[in-house]
């Protein structure tokens, strides 16, 4: 059985929901996960926002057109009222449900996380509809009775997989099965979500529950790039990546994938492909552990922004034994995670992408010794086969950088990434130069 998951551009439109309709057509078993349609998420995400700030107004404002908006949609999706008329009953549900939330006199994280799910909830069932109007049988799995994620928010993969495996089995003779990305329950049985981006997520843990052949990622770009092509002129898909390359740069900056994907397709080696719902017969991307042997060695370079850099100073660090450990525990006191580490004798910088508990972390860094922050900057790493034999490749980055005023660099931490910290202003003019020097 294969996955595929298609994104909310994929399905953001009547005639690409068709498209996406007629890709899935064939006697091979499958499962499709689908994410909302595009723009939703941010405008339930807009919801939320009013509804905390008590602009109810606003909000119930929003939800009407909103609807208004799927209404339309589903009338140049469908070609029978019968059609129609099944999704206004489907709009009559959800949208009903907004409005109740909406109109509550307290809205809680557990109310805007039930808001945030209705994206999903929507677009499953225009899908199926779809389908059972033109007679391609399928059967509509709701993510809410198999994802499930634990008192950290972290997926239960022996539950998903007992679950999951338990309702497919009730229906043997099905080929075709749709989902929702995204959504799961919590351990106190309400919903939530894997995040933002937790469609490919839930694509990476039904792969790994059901033992999957493949994983297909369907977005509207045809594979992982070299480079981030909106800043960048003339990049190229790569053709293959191994889980490790990925997943940096998927950390890193590339958005085509969501960075805890890989993980999960890793655990049971599913190979995972990278496809465009636009260009269909595109190759696209394979991410695997079984490169070819003409697999080239500097595979692509990704950005990340709105990282803080923060440098701790202090004699005590001198011939010291626990100091780092320390230093390390604020981090995880405010559960928050760090890119980048570089040390001396009497200084160690570090990184971070999460300004919650900013102040409360230099605060108690300060107990340490002198401590410098610097705000706007940005991660950009080189990722590929970077081994110590591979010789020249580190020359190679370097002479492309000889231009650009380098904070920090990380390298050894892995053999297949390279991490500069830049000043973000100095971004994109880093991702050319290193284009021109690694792939001209």
């Amino acid at each position: 059985m294969k996955i595929l998951k298609f994104g909310g551009t994929s399905v953001g439109k009547p005639e690409r929901m068709k498209s996406v309709a007629t890709l899935i057509q064939s006697d091979e078993p499958k499962i499709v996960v689908l994410s909302a349609l595009s723009g939703t998420t941010n405008v339930l995400v807009s919801i939320s926002e009013d509804l905390f700030g008590r602009y109810q107004k606003n909000a119930l404002e929003k939800i009407t057109e909103l609807e208004a908006h799927y209404m339309m949609f589903v009338r140049s999706l469908y070609s029978t009222q019968e059609a129609v008329q099944k999704s206004k009953q489907v709009f009559e549900k959800h949208f009903g449900l907004m409005r109740e939330i909406a109109e509550k006199p307290n809205f809680t994280g557990k109310e805007e996380r039930t808001l945030l799910a209705q994206g999903e909830l929507l677009s499953t069932q225009m899908f199926q509809l779809y389908l059972e109007e033109i007679g391609y049988p399928s059967v509509l799995l709701n993510a809410l009775d198999f994802m499930k994620t634990d008192s950290d928010g972290e997926p239960i993969l022996e539950y998903i997989e007992q679950k999951l495996q338990h309702t497919i089995a009730q229906t043997p003779d099905a080929k075709t099965f749709i989902t929702q990305g995204y959504i799961c329950k919590n351990t106190r049985g309400e919903t939530d979500n894997l995040k933002r981006g937790g469609s490919d997520y839930t694509a990476s843990l039904v792969g790994a529950a059901i033992r999957a052949t493949e994983i297909q990622i369907w977005t509207d770009i045809d594979g992982m790039h070299n480079n981030d092509p909106r800043i960048v002129p003339n990049t190229k898909p790569v053709a293959e990546l191994s889980f490790e390359e990925a997943a940096e740069l998927a950390y890193f900056g590339a958005k085509i994938l969501h960075p805890a994907t890989i993980h999960p397709a890793k655990m049971y080696n599913i190979p995972v492909r990278l496809l465009n719902t636009l260009q269909p017969d595109a190759k696209g991307t394979i991410i695997t552990n079984e490169l070819s042997y003409t697999s080239q060695s500097i595979k692509s370079v990704a950005a990340k922004d709105n990282i803080i850099a923060i440098k701790i100073k202090s004699t005590r660090m001198l011939l010291a034994y626990g100091f780092l450990r320390r230093v390390f525990e604020v981090f995880e006191k405010y559960k928050t995670p760090i890119d980048m580490i570089t040390t001396s004798e009497v200084a160690v910088s570090l990184t971070i992408d999460n300004a919650t508990s900013l102040a409360s972390i230099i605060r108690e860094l300060e107990y340490f010794g002198v401590v410098e922050v610097d705000k706007d900057q940005s991660i950009v790493c080189v990722v590929g086969d970077l081994v110590a034999e591979n010789k020249g490749v580190v020359a190679k980055i370097f002479a492309a950088l000889q231009h650009i005023p380098i904070r920090m660099i990380s390298y050894g931490g892995s053999q297949h990434n390279i991490s500069i910290l830049i000043s973000t202003k100095d971004k994109e003019r880093t991702l050319q130069t290193l284009h021109k020097g690694l792939f001209s």
